[in-house]
């Protein structure tokens, strides 16, 4: 539709010298010197404070898709991190939705479903990132108490070009609509692209065709442009997948 629903944050290292530093080159050492872990909870608070920021200023609420890595996410206070960072910032849980990768969480997938569904139940959304690179086990799949699959950019670049590239593309569409989650699609860079993935069914997209990264300052700007054409954020926009598991506990 155009509109904007989410927003993702990206780390970048503005180093003295070397000037902007991508995190495909500091990230693996982040983690290698065991940084990771402070330099994620910084980011989720981060994301925290400037989505307040954002609605002090009277922009409409955006959702804020922050991504975990596999060891912030097993170092045993991500519910806690996350917790404090929502009342620190007086952000809406149902606002932050939390992204994993399938290695992430099928590393250790029983004790994931336990920190997933605290998370869940603080309303936080859940999204599996770079969903089709992995193994996800089905059994798991539907136990997880996820809102969203998101589609990795390798099998967007080529969707129009090539046939089985759009076949997966395709059943992840399918599978997750059966499930009733949404899909993103990551990476999207051209018209031809998009158009497809509409054809598809997909329920939404990111990538370069709508916007490079921007600051926060910037992306306000971008928001206020589109302002009167943004469908109202509603309750509606909250409502999400629980897992049979958490069902169960309920009972």
């Amino acid at each position: 539709t155009g509109s904007v629903s989410s927003a993702e944050p990206l780390v970048r290292w503005r180093h003295p010298e070397r000037g902007l530093v991508s995190p495909a080159d500091f990230i693996p050492l982040a983690e290698e010197c065991g940084l990771i872990g402070a330099i994620g909870d910084w980011v989720v608070r981060e994301a925290c404070r400037q989505g307040r920021a954002w609605q002090d200023d009277g922009m409409p609420p955006v959702r804020i898709a922050v991504n975990l890595s596999a060891s912030q996410f097993r170092a045993g206070n991500v519910v806690e991190t996350i917790r404090s960072a929502l009342a620190d910032a007086e952000f809406e849980p149902r606002l932050l939705e939390v992204e994993l990768t399938e290695s992430a969480v099928m590393s250790d997938p029983e004790e994931s479903i336990k920190i997933l569904e605290q998370l869940s139940e603080m309303g936080v959304l859940i999204s599996v990132d770079d969903f089709g690179t992995g193994y996800s086990s089905m059994s798991y799949l539907r136990r997880l108490p996820i809102d969203k699959l998101k589609i990795d950019r390798s099998f967007i670049s080529e969707i129009t070009a090539r046939a089985d590239d759009a076949s997966i593309v395709q059943a992840i569409v399918s599978l997750a609509h059966n499930l009733h989650l949404k899909v993103v699609a990551e990476g999207v860079e051209t018209t031809a692209q998009l158009d497809f993935l509409k054809t598809l069914g997909c329920d939404q997209y990111q990538g370069y065709h709508f916007s490079r990264p921007l600051t926060p300052a910037d992306f306000e700007s971008l928001m206020r442009g589109i302002q009167a054409n943004r469908t109202e954020f509603t309750e509606a926009d909250a409502l999400r997948t629980h897992s049979k598991l958490a069902a169960y506990r309920r009972k």
